[in-house]
């Protein structure tokens, strides 16, 4: 998918899409729609599809834009980076958020039956815990996913979970906040998460999913193309192993203060968390599964970027859908392959 130069609402690209399969059958993009002045909406698309393998796109309009208080701001306003989890339990799709409001970026969640239409849940709050001794909402916070199933939480009890990756750095807010640290963690890099929503909770009121609880720090940036910060791509897959997650590590240099990087490198790797545990890493990757090598990833707004967000299956192959120097989309395989290496 490629900016469309007679629509506006995409001056400035199209990237980071959300997927989901509609009652209908049918296969759709939400993808991020970029207006001039960074000005952030969600799209819808369908999937055009030739021998079972995505191709193109047909637009179907704007499913969500900044129109709430904490959406938006004097000085800027979006609704960013969607992602989308289908849950069965629960009858409904999920759509995490970046509200892009007066504080920053700040995660939020809406829900459909369809992929259609939507309504907004509002920001994800995330319950103080003592002895962390931080409250996680006053940081920054993106690249939310929900697992698609139920898991067990620390105490063993069945919970939805969803994965996050809070930002320490408060400088960029607020000049001389420096990093409050949870209580344990002595590197400020952002890491990945995870916070738990009880399922009777939730089953009973679905804006019970607002509500994160008992956080834990899931990892940190390990390898060379991980060295800044490493964040969730697309919601977890469940595979024999545990749970399949796609990320992101960002390497490079990041200039404070700039939403636009220019001296940045973002590859995608993947690890295996437990199913009987999905705090715990069982596997990841050293090296980049997929990393900058076309023009239009090499080449855009922000340079030197493949940033993964939607993971479908496709008569049994499965594809990956990602943003591509946040200026256009693309979709890569991702195979399985039985060979292992030390």
């Amino acid at each position: 998918m490629v900016p469309d130069p007679g629509n506006p609402d995409e001056a400035e690209g199209v990237l980071n899409p959300a997927s989901g399969r509609g009652p209908d059958g049918q296969l759709y993009l939400l993808p991020r729609l970029v207006a001039s002045g960074n000005v952030s909406r969600v799209g819808l698309a369908t999937v055009d599809l030739v021998d079972g393998v995505p191709t193109g796109v047909s637009r179907r309009g704007v499913v969500l834009a900044p129109e709430t208080g904490w959406e938006q701001s004097p000085s800027h306003s979006g609704v960013e980076d969607p992602r989308v989890t289908f849950v069965p339990m629960l009858g409904r799709f999920l759509m995490t958020y970046v509200a892009y409001g007066p504080l920053g970026p700040r995660p939020a969640l809406a829900t459909s039956v369809d992929l259609l239409s939507w309504k907004r849940l509002g920001p994800l709050h995330f319950e103080y815990q003592e002895d962390l001794d931080v409250d996680l909402n006053l940081i920054p916070n993106k690249d939310v996913v929900f697992f698609p199933e139920p898991v067990p939480g620390p105490d063993g009890e069945l919970c939805f979970a969803a994965l996050h990756r809070p930002m320490w750095d408060l400088d960029w807010i607020v000049p001389g906040a420096g990093s409050p640290l949870p209580t344990g963690v002595t590197d400020d890099r952002p890491g990945i998460w995870i916070s738990y929503i009880p399922v009777a909770a939730a089953i009973q009121n679905v804006s019970a999913m607002t509500h994160l609880g008992r956080h834990r720090l899931v990892a940190m940036p390990e390898y060379d193309f991980e060295a800044l910060k490493i964040g969730a791509g697309p919601p977890p897959l469940r595979v024999p192993e545990g749970w399949l997650l796609i990320h992101h590590g960002v390497a490079g240099a990041l200039v404070p203060g700039v939403d636009q990087q220019q001296a940045v490198h973002y590859a995608a790797g993947a690890m295996i968390l437990s199913a009987g545990d999905p705090s715990v890493v069982l596997a990841r990757t050293a090296k980049p599964l997929l990393e900058p090598a076309l023009g239009a990833e090499i080449n855009g707004i922000v340079p030197n970027v493949v940033f993964p967000t939607a993971i479908e299956q496709i008569n049994d192959r499965t594809f990956v859908f990602y943003g591509m120097a946040d200026s256009q989309i693309g979709v890569a395989t991702l195979d399985r392959s039985e060979e292992t290496s030390p």
